[in-house]
């Protein structure tokens, strides 16, 4: 019951495909060739300059067990050696069964697994569920899988009035990505900090086909809407991080939820995130989704800018709208 839990290893899969704005740009004018698209939207209107692409054969689970794998040979550990897999990602391969069996079947792990779903704050809503099961003495070592093809949203034919929540779906990214929690005995999840505004969920939504076949179907993203839903969130967030007498200018790295360029920039600037403290991945990744606070410690690690005891906040923002904060001794 004394047991602190601490973030280990994170690993990044990414594959080799890549698809240029501009190339983005070509497919859609063939597709809707009704559309005046200017050159360079995409860049000026997001920040995109490319996005990965996977395999077309590879689905969610493929990419999730690729980083899984990366994990255990980093942390030197064998598939029973883990006591639970937790999946969460926008992405899936299945509705039924959880894709956490998918992931656990091809790493060759038999411990328990199941599904985290909250749109782009699955992961970090998984890293809480994990903490927590640590905490409580039920588990010592947690894996979080997750795998995206956002790329395969993409919604090619579009009318003018669709184009404003439509464009947004070819920013898409396709990765894998893998934490391990496990337990410790100081303190590395030091403390997080969950907020929602659940009036704001039509601002982004992907109605499933076979439950809701008579909405809307594809990815529909009203930006402006989407923004307006986090005014507020952000506040609590500031607020927590005051009450746990955190100074954002002193943490070592900030892992923010990349949607965008202008959003990234728009949120550091509320919060007073220095651009030097955070790892930009968007323009040459894409929206990567519930993978993109791993693929930023994933990053961070590569690069040498986390060492024991750095100070790490998380901050997570996705559809519903849905907010979290949580702060990591290294």
């Amino acid at each position: 019951m004394n047991a602190h839990s601490r973030i280990t290893h994170a690993a990044v899969h990414l594959p080799t495909g890549r698809q240029g704005a501009a190339e983005i740009e070509q497919r859609l004018r063939r597709h809707s060739p009704s559309l005046r698209l200017p050159d360079g939207l995409l860049q000026r209107t997001f920040g995109l300059r490319e996005r990965t692409l996977a395999d077309p054969a590879d689905l969610p689970c493929d990419l999730a067990a690729r980083a899984t794998s990366r994990v255990l040979h980093a942390a030197r550990l064998k598939p029973a050696d883990v006591d639970l897999l937790l999946f969460a990602a926008v992405s899936a391969d299945v509705r039924e069964p959880a894709n956490a069996h998918i992931v656990a079947a091809k790493t060759g792990m038999s411990c328990p697994a199941f599904d985290i779903g909250n749109a782009c704050n699955g992961v970090i809503n998984a890293i809480q569920v994990a903490d927590a099961l640590i905490r409580t003495g039920q588990h010592r070592r947690v894996m979080i899988a997750c795998g995206e093809t956002l790329s395969r949203l993409s919604r090619w034919e579009l009318t003018r009035e669709q184009l404003r929540t439509g464009l947004t779906s070819l920013t898409g990214a396709d990765l894998g990505v893998a934490l391990l929690v496990e337990a410790s005995p100081v303190p590395g999840i030091t403390g997080s900090a969950f907020m929602a505004n659940s009036a704001g969920w039509p601002a982004a939504t992907l109605y499933d086909p076979h439950h809701a076949p008579t909405r809307p179907q594809g990815l529909h993203v009203d930006s402006d809407a989407l923004l307006g839903s986090f005014i507020g969130l952000d506040e609590q967030a500031a607020q927590w991080l005051k009450e746990q007498h955190v100074a954002v200018a002193s943490l070592d790295l900030v892992c923010v939820h990349q949607p965008s360029v202008p959003f990234v920039d728009t949120f550091c600037r509320r919060l007073r995130i220095n651009a030097a403290q955070i790892i930009s991945t968007f323009p040459h990744i894409g929206n990567a989704a519930a993978a993109t606070l791993p693929l930023q410690l994933a990053h961070a690690v590569h690069q040498g800018r986390l060492a024991r005891g750095s100070t790490v906040a998380l901050f997570g923002l996705a559809s519903g709208a849905s907010a979290a904060v949580m702060l990591l001794n290294w």
